[in-house]
């Protein structure tokens, strides 16, 4: 990361940098792991979690992937925007009235709606146009996904509409992440074997089948297929500590993932504080004795869990500044009594390192009890993003 003292020159009061070797190294490492056989599909939706949608397509325009993973259009126009020319698979769902757009932005969605195999045919059809598309099978997930049931109806209407190319066909693993006990993703992997086979009996031959998120690439080869579609650990983090405990019980290397982002605000007023004095909303701190306080224009707003309110902290000159009070929409209140030299205008880490001292979305999430892809995914995208 950037010395935080490089950004005490800028006029950014909140500022948001991403390390761009830090992700092309994460990606490399990802890439060792499934081989060069395989291809990669980042997924850069949720504003590249957090870390800048169009940041993310500049990056990654020059690693080797083949493929972006994207949620929806709208997300599709602003990678197409920025410059991104390779594929894209378009993850979630499209409104009805915007099915057009799989044809203008060159778009290869994941159907799991045999209806919408249909609208695809009528307007390929009316448009003299082919479209690919990825197939996704129900296998235990319950959430998006063909059953096995409609697989009959799926092929009938592939075979009405042949300007209809099926690329691929996917599933998606309901507790990879959360567990040691692999189990369940492990009999949805043989039910995703198995409507692979039945959908080939029908006719139906996807070019290429994918499973794989970040907790599969990591752990399981054998989820690897023809791609995989990486998310959490492309930005630096474990998908959660069970993942890594599985990955360390298989032998695994420490160092393969690097965090890329650093997220800084910047002091604009120090005030002293009397003692027993009530700090913020909802009077939920008050001093013990004399103290100096300083405040930072960042807030729940920002992506700055209010969760963390009088329990987290952020760094000022390598030291940690503990939270007091609630943090505000655009403003937080943090203690630099026992801090030297601290002036208006410094630096303060909310995400990142400063000496010893290093903050994660981890740490974040530890403190709110939820995960790292909450806390990266939420950092509001006004904040200016830099690529370092």
């Amino acid at each position: 990361m950037t010395d935080p003292r490089f950004y005490m020159k800028t006029k950014d009061l909140n500022r948001i940098e991403i390390d761009r070797s830090a992700i092309l190294s994460n990606i490399a490492n990802l890439a060792r792991l499934t081989g060069p056989r395989v291809k990669i599909a980042p997924a850069v939706k949720a504003n590249g979690y957090g870390h800048g949608l169009p940041e993310m397509v500049s990056i990654l325009k020059s690693a080797k992937v083949q493929y972006l993973s994207l949620h929806s259009t709208a997300e599709a126009e602003i990678a197409r925007a920025s410059g991104w020319s390779g594929k894209i698979i378009l993850v979630g769902g499209i409104a009805p009235e915007d099915i057009d757009a799989v044809i203008r932005l060159d778009l290869e969605p994941t159907v799991f709606e045999v209806k919408t195999l249909e609208k695809l045919g009528r307007l390929c059809r009316k448009s003299k146009a082919t479209a690919k598309v990825h197939l996704k099978l129900e296998t235990g997930t319950h959430r998006q996904g063909l059953t096995e049931n409609e697989l009959d109806r799926a092929a009938k209407l592939l075979a009405r509409y042949p300007e209809i190319i099926v690329a691929g066909v996917s599933s998606h693993f309901a507790n990879i992440e959360d567990t040691t006990d692999h189990s369940y993703a492990r009999s949805q992997l043989q039910h995703f074997k198995k409507l692979v086979a039945h959908l080939r009996q029908l006719g139906v031959k996807p070019r290429l089948r994918h499973t794989a998120c970040s907790a599969a690439v990591l752990l399981f080869p054998d989820t690897y297929f023809d791609l995989v579609r990486p998310g959490i650990s492309v930005y630096g983090y474990w998908p959660s500590r069970e993942t890594y405990v599985s990955y360390k019980l298989k032998g695994g290397k420490n160092k393969i993932l690097k965090t890329a982002l650093a997220f800084y605000s910047r002091i604009t007023q120090i005030k002293t504080v009397p003692a027993d004095s009530f700090i913020g909303y909802g009077c939920t701190y008050r001093t013990s004795g004399k103290s100096k306080i300083a405040v930072l224009p960042v807030g729940y707003s920002d992506g700055l869990d209010r969760r963390l309110s009088n329990l987290g902290y952020v760094l000022i000159n390598g030291r940690r500044a503990p939270i007091r009070g609630r943090i505000c929409m655009n403003l937080t209140m943090v203690d630099v009594t026992d801090i030297r030299g601290v002036r208006p205008g410094d630096t303060a880490v909310i995400i990142g390192r400063e000496g010893n001292e290093e903050i994660t979305a981890d740490t974040h999430a530890d403190w709110c009890q939820t995960i790292n892809y909450e806390i990266l995914s939420r950092l509001s995208p006004t904040i200016p993003r830099y690529i370092v």
